[in-house]
């Protein structure tokens, strides 16, 4: 049997009010409202037997609970080894959706519905993208963006020997990949990889956002394919903008929170999104012109080619508290051992680039916490010494895990193979130096282009960063959030290269132990009560406002939380037709679109509803409608007078 190809998109939006949003670790940043719905696309391969399914989902991050959720839910055939789960890292999603700890500290705890939304959505997308294998034809190209990202740790970079930082000479990762799959000659799906962080959004914004790799979906399916991403029929495009080894690049170009092309997050957001579309729209022109030959651009340029030649896959997890390192992996001609996981002072300070962290802590030198650890802790545990110094000790998580789940200790490390293309799932965020020399490895091993090699970081579960062991040493904030110690990255080329050794001789390995499972422990949650303000109804209107391009309305509100819409929207833009019918033209998942959420005082609220009116909108008589959910009364729909678009 042929190659077939199948795609599928959902909803996986989570609580738009009132809940932690995760990624920066900001208590107070809470959502209140939503700008751009998180969606999870799915692309599912078979050939000769052998199957593999791919899920990119706009998440802060991929928790093993939601792993282990989503893979009890799939058909017989799929299943850890052959299925990667991986998240785009927005910072700006609701949390709550892991089973440890430290990833729902500013969530009050476990979030069900947040958890159902996400589980329930990627495994709608999963199914989705199963029922829709036909026959298809694939093409990979590779090319070039320059102008997306900015390292924003350049001071851990240049420990990194010449050799390394001449492949990266600007000290950024350029490499731009292109997956599609093609089916009577059309378009039928992409997956785009690029290296960038997805902070365009702040740690001051507290509206859900799928950032700039959200937009670039966005874009290239509603704008530029005019998919309704609401219809009950399939999309005719789904295209995803996944991550690699992002731990060290930044959009913010101007190496501040909020700086990138421009001062504005919300542009800044559009304008990085537009570049990884562009890039990836350009290798499909380039594609068309060539009519897929391979020899009509060089390997780094466009290197355009249809592919083919099978899938295969191994995967392990690796219980990376306690890894034996061997001496070819090491560096420096002599065994280590990783140590149970340990956060650094650096890693409480933030990427300072994207987000400040926490006070009294900065990257780099931590003096009070630096002497701490140099006099009164390294001196009396050796082992411990040779695993994490310099680091400075602030979170022993490895002893506190005995007692509260904080952080999972077991990798799930994955290599998949499509056809000439080899991606490396790691569950962390793996820096551009970091992620060559996992590439190179596997490459030597398979024989592989080091273009047709990628990371594909922050898949299937979550354990922060992976850095060089010479940058590491810098102890920046990417450093001190290598939880498992200098030899971290080297344990993993050790494991990716069984793997690869596995995949390239067509043997099985082990898929040893993976993270046990933690039990739910749901915070507690206020029951959102809801009231009308005196003398109103929910739905009703307390204001509206037409200025310039600008169409403001507010509400009389319920909760949000009530009915996530998962699948729906809060609002809608609708244009009068000619036979007296409303039409609609905007929903809360269109960039176009900003819903917001404020208590008013007690159990009363207000949904105040922003369409930001395209240039390319057609003339005519528009109205704005605010659908919610009271307790215990129900649904409700609040509709704004009409108003003219001229």
């Amino acid at each position: 049997m042929g190659l077939r190809a199948g795609r599928g998109i959902a909803d996986i939006t989570g609580e738009a009010a009132e809940c932690g949003l995760l990624g920066y670790g900001k208590a107070d940043q809470q959502s209140a409202g939503l700008h751009t719905r998180q969606r999870a696309r799915a692309f599912a391969f078979e050939e000769g037997g052998a199957r593999l399914l791919l899920v990119v989902c706009e998440l802060p991050l991929m928790s093993d609970a939601v792993v282990r959720e989503v893979l009890r839910r799939l058909p017989e055939g799929y299943g850890a080894a052959n299925v990667m789960l991986t998240a785009t890292h927005t910072h700006c999603g609701p949390g709550g959706y892991s089973h440890h700890r430290l990833y729902n500290s500013n969530t009050g705890g476990f979030r069900a519905r947040t958890f159902d939304a996400i589980t329930d959505g990627i495994t709608e997308a999963a199914l989705a993208a199963i029922r829709d294998l036909e026959p298809a034809r694939l093409r990979l190209a590779h090319g070039e963006l320059k102008n997306a990202s900015v390292n924003r740790s350049r001071r851990a970079f240049d420990r990194n020997p010449a050799a390394d930082r001449a492949h990266f000479p600007d000290a950024i990762d350029p490499a731009t990949t292109l997956l599609t799959v093609e089916r009577a000659g059309r378009l039928h799906a992409a997956v785009n990889w690029f290296a960038t962080h997805n902070t365009s959004m702040t740690n001051r914004n507290r509206l859900v956002s799928a950032d700039n790799k959200g937009y670039a979906a966005l874009h290239w399916e509603r704008t530029v394919a005019g998919v309704d991403h609401l219809a009950a029929t399939a999309p005719e495009l789904v295209a995803a903008f996944a991550q690699t080894n992002a731990g060290d690049m930044s959009p913010n170009l101007g190496l501040a929170p909020g700086l990138g092309p421009t001062r504005d997050q919300f542009e800044n957001t559009r304008v990085i999104g537009l570049r990884q579309y562009e890039a990836a729209a350009a290798l499909i022109s380039a594609a068309q012109a060539s009519g897929g030959d391979p020899s009509s651009g060089g390997e780094r340029a466009s290197g355009v080619r249809e592919i083919s030649g099978g899938l295969d896959f191994r995967a392990t997890h690796l219980h990376l508290s306690a890894v034996e390192v061997r001496p070819e992996f090491t560096g420096d001609g002599r065994a280590h051992r990783t140590s149970p996981p340990v956060g650094g002072a650096a890693a409480f300070a933030g990427a300072w680039v994207d987000g400040p962290g926490f006070k009294g802590f900065r990257p780099g030198a931590n003096p009070l916490w630096d002497a701490v650890s140099r006099r009164l802790v390294y001196p009396f545990a050796p082992a411990l010494r040779d695993a994490q110094y310099p680091k400075a000790i602030a979170l022993p998580a490895g002893p506190v895990n005995r007692f509260v789940p904080m952080i999972p200790q077991s990798a799930p490390v994955q290599l998949l193979r499509i056809g000439p293309l080899f991606l490396i799932g790691i569950p962390a965020e793996v820096t551009i130096v970091a992620g060559l020399r996992l590439r190179r490895t596997v490459a030597a091993i398979v024989g592989a282009a080091l273009c047709d090699v990628l990371v594909a970081g922050y898949s299937n579960g979550y354990l922060h960063y992976v850095t060089t062991p010479e940058e590491y040493d810098a102890q920046e904030y990417e450093g001190g959030s290598t939880l498992f110690g200098r030899w971290e990255l080297p344990a993993l080329c050790q494991t990716v290269a069984r793997l690869a050794t596995a995949m390239r001789d067509g043997t099985p390995v082990d898929p040893g132990r993976p993270e046990p499972a933690v039990p739910v422990r749901a915070g507690r949650r206020r029951a959102a009560a809801d009231a009308p303000h005196p003398g109103r109804r929910f739905g009703d209107v307390l204001d509206f406002s037409l200025i310039g391009r600008r169409a403001t309305v507010a509400f009389v509100a319920a909760h949000p939380s009530n009915n996530l819409r998962r699948g729906g929207s809060y609002l809608f833009v609708e244009r009068l037709d000619g036979d007296g019918s409303w039409a609609r033209t905007a929903d809360d998942g269109d960039w176009s679109t900003v819903f917001r959420w404020a208590r008013s005082g007690g159990a009363t609220s207000v949904a105040t509803v922003t369409w930001n009116i395209p240039e390319g909108a057609e003339p005519g008589t528009y109205r704005i409608s605010y659908h919610g959910d009271s307790t215990p009364k129900g649904p409700f729909t609040g509709v704004s007078e009409p108003f003219e678009v001229r």
